[in-house]
């Protein structure tokens, strides 16, 4: 049950984070869906997202020991 919420709170991280970090500007790692639709280049920043969610989740777990 704690394995389910724990990735819970990674997949929503990374859905709430995807936004912000496309924001920012960096350039796009490995595993990151980019795709070219009338003109325009769109990029999911995947890795990004998910590595910042999983430093989220683990900050929130030292902190409520």
């Amino acid at each position: 049950m704690r394995l389910l919420a724990l990735l819970l709170i990674l997949l929503v991280g990374a859905a709430v984070l995807s936004p912000v970090i496309a924001m920012i500007g960096l350039d796009p790692l490995p595993g990151d869906q980019a795709f070219d639709y009338h003109h325009q280049h769109y990029v999911f920043p995947v890795i990004y997202s998910l590595c910042a969610s999983a430093v989220l989740a683990l900050f929130y777990y030292i902190m409520k020991r």
